[in-house]
């Protein structure tokens, strides 16, 4: 019998019913080993039995090094919270044992549909997983995420678990950003990195936050602004939907704009493509090869014909690259 709850007093009962003692001698902070004398053989009876009474995936409460009652009661408190929250993650061809792991970010104001059809295009052994912020599909319950530093914070518990074989990163836009944060991220918590990492349409991070942006435009300046840029349907910006999708926007745009670069990045140890549309008027061809200074292994810029979502129209194209890039890590 599972459950999406737990109370620390049913935890404190589970426990004395183990160390067959009365409850009141599990007091909340007292140390397991060194306190209440539990060896290594009781100590893993206990977290079976609290995994197996509360749903908790095969050792994870094992691996949590929690101490006592209370640190026991936070962590599960935390995971199964967790757990009953929708997903951000979408993956539209699952693979049981899948060769490789590709993510896709999408850009500011768009959804996991930016990539929709892709699954098709890459190795039957390849699993594709589109990431979703929160606000939009599945997660427009969620409250929306302006800050970035917090979006990666998402982003990296939900493909935590994932990382357990070759993965690349490919991120459109504001899913660059993201991409690239995600990867230093992981290499500051000594983590599996990324064989490859894409950013497309999306400039070298440089100098201080701008503060300002589309974010702050008045309604009618930031529709005419995400017209002249392409890309965002026509009927997105009527007056009766925009009213639903503007705040998906504005955060969005706001998460890049005051996102700050840091002063002197290290550069990141995973092979790094950039890509761009040749017609792209928001982004400058200096700024999308300065990528080459923030790796130590720069494979390039890629151009297609397009603007600013050049993507669209070139579908094969980028995943014939994205495969070629990543082939070598997952033959």
């Amino acid at each position: 019998m599972t459950t999406t709850s737990v109370t620390i007093e049913e935890l404190r009962a589970l426990i004395a019913d183990v160390l067959e003692t009365e409850p009141e001698e599990v007091t909340d902070d007292a140390h397991f080993a060194h306190e209440l004398d539990i060896d290594s053989l009781m100590m893993l009876e206990i977290f079976t039995r609290v995994e197996g009474a509360f749903g908790v995936l095969d050792n994870a409460v094992v691996a949590s090094g929690v101490t006592t009652l209370a640190e026991l009661h936070a962590f599960l408190t935390s995971k199964l919270n967790r757990a009953t929250l929708p997903s951000p993650l979408i993956r539209p061809r699952p693979v049981s044992d899948p060769a490789a792991r590709l993510f896709l970010l999408h850009h500011a104001g768009g959804s996991h549909l930016l990539y929709r059809g892709w699954a098709e295009l890459f190795p039957e052994d390849w699993e594709l997983c589109l990431l979703e912020a929160p606000g939009r599909g599945s997660l427009q319950g969620l409250p929306l995420i302006d800050d970035c530093e917090q979006l990666v914070d998402y982003f990296h518990v939900a493909i935590a678990p994932l990382l357990d074989r070759p993965f690349g990163f490919f991120g459109h836009s504001m899913g660059a950003l993201i991409g690239y944060q995600l990867t230093h991220r992981l290499l500051r918590e000594r983590g599996a990195l990324p064989t490859w990492l894409g950013v497309s349409a999306y400039g070298a991070p440089g100098g201080d936050a701008s503060g300002c942006g589309p974010h702050l435009m008045a309604d009618d300046e930031l529709r005419a602004w995400l017209r002249s840029g392409g890309g965002s349907p026509p009927q997105l910006l009527d007056n009766d939907v925009w009213r639903k999708f503007a705040p998906v926007f504005r955060a969005d745009f706001k998460l890049v704009n005051t996102w700050a670069a840091p002063r002197s990045p290290e550069p990141l140890p995973v092979p790094l493509t950039a890509f761009a549309g040749r017609g792209d008027a928001l982004i400058g061809e200096d700024r999308l090869l300065a990528w080459q200074a923030l790796t130590t292994d720069f494979r390039g810029l890629a151009r297609y014909d397009g603007g600013h979502f050049y993507l669209l129209d070139h579908p094969q194209q980028l995943a014939a690259a994205i495969t070629a890039a990543m082939r070598p890590a997952a033959p």
